[in-house]
């Protein structure tokens, strides 16, 4: 396969990188930076197939609670295909401990103790879950656009395939709010 410029590939699908633009020394400061958000979004994946179970529990609403776990295995997917893009781009797959992830799924496990099982708690399991979307979007957008300048093709259409699936979980995310968060008005007035 050529990559995007239309050079041949060199070891880790990247093309000669003498074509590539800006200096030696910035292509290897942007792939030192590429490799460490990888690592990052490597290990906040691994991190969600431990979380996302205890959220599908924890929701009261058989939709939501089958969202999470049909969002567990596309995890897992996005887990095996990120091994794909290390690979892809000549780097050895490692993880790094990501803040940001832990900093969101803590705040799911404080929606979870905060609220007891029902609508309310669930609409509070959705604003975390889409904080954790959001945060994987970016983190996917700018690799896909890292992976694209350092023309490693393959790991950019890799990133683009997860990020498209993250889009599509939000909007999920989005029309089930529609509907519980009314059901979370409900059931808020029938308390007082």
């Amino acid at each position: 396969m050529k990559a995007r410029n239309g050079n041949q590939r060199n070891k880790g699908g990247r093309s000669n990188p003498s074509s590539q633009p800006g200096t030696q020394e910035q292509q290897e400061g942007l792939i030192k930076l590429f490799e460490e958000e990888l690592k990052d979004i490597y290990w906040a994946e691994k991190h969600l197939t431990k979380v996302l179970p205890k959220m599908a529990k924890a929701a009261s609403s058989e939709e939501l609670s089958r969202a999470f776990e049909e969002h567990l295995s596309q995890t897992q997917n996005q887990v095996s295909r990120l091994e794909q893009v290390f690979s892809a781009s000549g780097l050895k797959v490692a993880a790094k401990t990501c803040e940001g992830m832990e900093g969101l799924t803590k705040e799911g496990d404080e929606k979870i103790e905060e609220h007891e099982k029902g609508s309310i708690r669930d609409a509070g399991l959705i604003i975390s879950a889409q904080k954790v979307e959001h945060y994987e979007i970016a983190a996917y957008g700018s690799l896909r656009a890292m992976a694209q300048l350092l023309t490693f093709d393959d790991g950019a259409e890799l990133l683009q395939e997860t990020l498209d699936e993250e889009g599509e979980t939000d909007k999920k995310l989005t029309q089930l709010a529609e509907t519980i968060n009314q059901e979370a008005m409900y059931e808020a007035e029938e308390e007082n």
